[in-house]
């Protein structure tokens, strides 16, 4: 099988995920989410002793995501340095022939089933199927695309919320 490059959301830190080789990459951002002692302190520990790679992915395919995430209304759901570490895994997927992506966050995983690559949940039992998300008003349920920036809908004044819809 062969070696298997590991990508780590901070949930693999505070979860207790046990780093054996030095085939770990995570992103500058998760960093900085690491924020009880005992993680914080392990974080340390690895990428002293070399077993975990910082890197940042290169813009191709940061835009690459983008594209992505648009069609499924991802982008509704994730946080900056989910898209950046989205964004490495496509990176190293292009480089390496077995990559594992260990994140208990449902919305990374969702598009991780989307681009087809092989997640573990670290505490949480992980999702079973893949969802898109829209932009929809809580009164009339018109739709709305995912770059409408309004908190309210502009036909009936309702509150917009994000709805999930089976894929």
């Amino acid at each position: 099988m062969g070696n298997i490059y590991k990508i780590l959301d901070a949930s693999a830190f505070i979860g207790g995920y046990q780093v054996e080789d030095n085939l770990n990459y995570t992103v500058p951002e998760i960093t900085s989410e690491v924020k009880d002692l005992k993680s914080k302190i392990y974080l340390d520990q690895i990428i002293s002793e070399g077993k975990l790679t910082i890197k940042s992915p290169q813009e191709f395919y940061i835009n690459k995501l983008i594209e992505i995430i648009k069609t499924s209304g991802d982008e509704l759901r994730l946080s900056y340095p989910d898209r950046q570490l989205l964004a490495l895994a496509l990176e190293i997927n292009d480089y390496k022939d077995n990559i594992l992506f260990l994140t208990d966050d449902y919305s990374i995983q969702n598009v991780l089933k989307i681009l087809n690559i092989p997640f573990q949940s670290i505490m949480t039992e992980g999702i079973k199927g893949v969802y898109n998300w829209v932009k929809t008003c809580e009164g009339c349920k018109k739709e709305y695309s995912s770059d409408y920036e309004e908190e309210l809908c502009e036909i009936c004044g309702s509150k917009i919320f994000k709805r999930r819809i089976k894929n």
